[in-house]
C-alpha cells in the first residue's frame, strides 16, 4: 500500500497521480500551453484513487476530442460574443452578414444573457431569452436571427475549446408563423398601375428592372453602364450596392452632436459595392424591348443631367444616380419605392415583393424552371426550394386546373342553357 502511494515518474504528456500529505489522491493532467508557451496543466483531487481515476480520463478524453475549457480565466457571454464578432467573424464574412451578427449580439444577446459564463450557459436561459424579446415586441424572425447569431459564435468557441456544449445548438426558437414570411405578389394590373406612374418620375426604369425581372435592390443600384449592352438587349449582374456606413469626420474638440450618417463632414468607411458571392448571382439577364427603350431614354436624360451640373457632377459610370451623380443610397431608394406605390394608389409591400411578382409572371408566361432560374440567380442547389417560396399560383390559375380535373374526370360540363331563349321557344 505504501508503494502504492509513491509518486511514480511518468512519460512526458502523461497524467501524474500520487497520494498526498492531506490524505488524498491528487493528479496533474497536461492539458497543452499556454499563450506564452509554458506547459499547462490542471489539478485533480479526490478522496480514493478509484474516484479519482475515472475523473483523470474523463477529462483526458475532453482534453484528446478539443472539448475541455482552456486555461485562463472563463468568457462570459459578453467578452465571447464581443471578440467573435469583431475579431472573428467581421473579417471573414461579407459586411451585410457582419452587421446582422452586430445588431443581433448589441440589441440582444449582450443586454439578455451577457453575464453568463459561456461554459455555463443553458439552453433554456437562451429560449427565456426568446420569449422575453416576442413579449417585448419582436418578431419570431427577430429571435431566429438572434438564435442563429448565438449558435455560430457559441459553435466557434466550443471548435475552439472554450465550451465542451454548443448551448444554442440544443436550444428550440420560437416558431415561425407562416403569416410572417407570407407574400402576395402584385397582380398585373397593380403592375400596369405602377407603371402608369413609373414613367412619370425620375430613374423610371430602375422599377421596371425589380418588377419585371425581379433584381435585387443591391444588384439594380450596384449596376454600371459597362454591364449593359442595349444593342444586344441583356445585361450582365456583377456586383452589388452595399449599404453605406459612416463615421464623424468633425473634430473632436468641436463635434457636431448628430449620428454619423448625419455629419456635415461625415466620411464613408465602407465600400460602395461587392462583388456578387455566387455563380449564379453572376449571370447574364436578356432585356425586354421597353424596357430596352426605357434605358436609351434614361441614358439620354442622364446625360443633360450631367451637362447640366456641370463641375457639381460626382462623374460615375452607375445606371441610376442621384440627381447630381453618384451612386444612390439604398435608404433613399427604399422610401421612393413607398412613395411610387402611394403615389399608383398600390397596396403597401416591401421592396422585395417587386422580386415575387417578376417570378411569377416569369411562371404565368411559361417560362422554363432553368431560365426562370438564371434570371433570378438562384443555385442549383437551391433553386427547387426557391421556386417554391417565390412562385405564387394566382387563383385564376388554380380555377383553370380545378375545371382540368373535372373534364378529365366527370366529362366536359354540359353549356350553360339561356333560360329566356328557353321560355321563347
Amino acid at each position: 500500500m505504501a508503494e502504492e502511494k509513491k509518486r511514480t515518474r511518468r512519460a512526458n504528456g502523461e497524467s501524474a497521480i500520487y497520494y498526498g500529505k492531506d490524505e488524498r489522491w491528487h493528479a496533474r493532467v497536461p492539458m497543452g500551453y499556454k499563450d506564452d508557451g509554458t506547459p499547462y496543466r490542471r489539478h485533480l483531487t479526490r478522496p480514493t484513487r478509484k474516484e479519482l481515476v475515472d475523473e483523470v480520463r474523463k477529462l483526458e478524453k475532453q482534453r484528446d476530442e478539443g472539448s475541455a475549457q482552456q486555461p485562463g480565466k472563463p468568457w462570459t457571454v459578453d467578452k465571447w460574443l464581443w471578440h467573435w464578432v469583431e475579431n472573428i467573424a467581421k473579417p471573414t464574412v461579407s459586411e451585410n452578414t457582419y452587421d446582422g451578427y452586430e445588431v443581433a449580439v448589441r440589441v440582444h444577446l449582450v443586454p439578455g444573457v451577457g453575464k453568463h459564463r459561456i461554459d455555463r450557459l443553458e439552453p433554456e436561459h437562451l429560449e427565456s431569452l426568446y420569449r422575453r424579446m416576442q413579449k417585448s415586441g419582436s418578431k419570431a424572425g427577430t429571435a431566429h436571427q438572434a438564435h442563429r447569431t448565438i449558435r455560430t459564435a457559441l459553435g466557434e468557441a466550443a471548435r475552439r475549446g472554450h465550451v465542451a456544449k454548443n448551448a444554442a445548438a440544443l436550444a428550440k426558437p420560437p416558431r415561425m408563423e407562416e403569416a410572417e414570411d407570407e407574400v402576395e405578389p402584385y397582380s398585373l394590373d397593380e403592375v400596369q398601375s405602377l407603371l402608369i406612374e413609373v414613367n412619370k418620375r425620375r430613374n423610371s426604369a430602375r422599377w421596371m428592372l425589380a418588377l419585371a425581372l425581379g433584381l435585387r435592390q443591391g444588384e439594380t443600384l450596384g449596376l454600371r453602364w459597362s454591364d449593359v449592352d442595349l444593342d444586344n438587349e441583356y445585361l450582365k449582374l456583377r456586383r452589388n450596392r452595399l449599404r453605406p456606413r459612416y463615421e464623424h469626420g468633425c473634430p473632436e474638440a468641436s463635434p457636431c452632436g448628430r449620428k454619423a450618417g448625419y455629419c456635415p463632414s461625415r466620411k464613408q468607411v465602407r465600400r460602395e459595392t461587392k462583388n456578387t458571392k455566387s455563380r449564379a448571382g453572376r449571370r447574364a439577364v436578356p432585356l425586354p424591348g421597353p424596357l430596352v427603350a426605357m434605358l436609351r431614354a434614361h441614358a439620354e436624360v442622364q446625360a443633360r443631367e450631367r451637362k447640366t451640373a456641370g463641375n457639381l457632377w460626382t462623374e460615375s459610370d452607375y445606371v441610376f444616380t442621384r440627381a447630381l451623380g453618384g451612386p444612390l443610397s439604398p435608404n433613399t431608394d427604399y422610401h421612393d419605392w413607398k412613395r411610387l406605390l402611394a403615389d399608383a394608389q398600390v397596396r403597401d409591400g416591401r421592396l422585395h415583393d417587386a422580386r415575387h411578382t417578376a417570378a411569377t409572371v416569369l411562371m404565368l408566361l411559361g417560362v422554363p424552371a432553368r431560365v426562370i432560374d438564371q434570371i433570378m440567380g438562384w443555385e442549383p442547389g437551391t433553386s427547387a426550394r426557391m421556386r417554391a417560396r417565390y412562385l405564387h399560383v394566382p387563383d385564376a390559375m388554380l380555377k383553370d386546373v380545378a375545371r382540368k380535373i373535372a373534364d378529365a374526370i366527370w366529362g366536359p360540363a354540359a353549356p350553360a342553357v339561356d333560360k329566356n331563349q328557353d321560355n321563347e321557344s
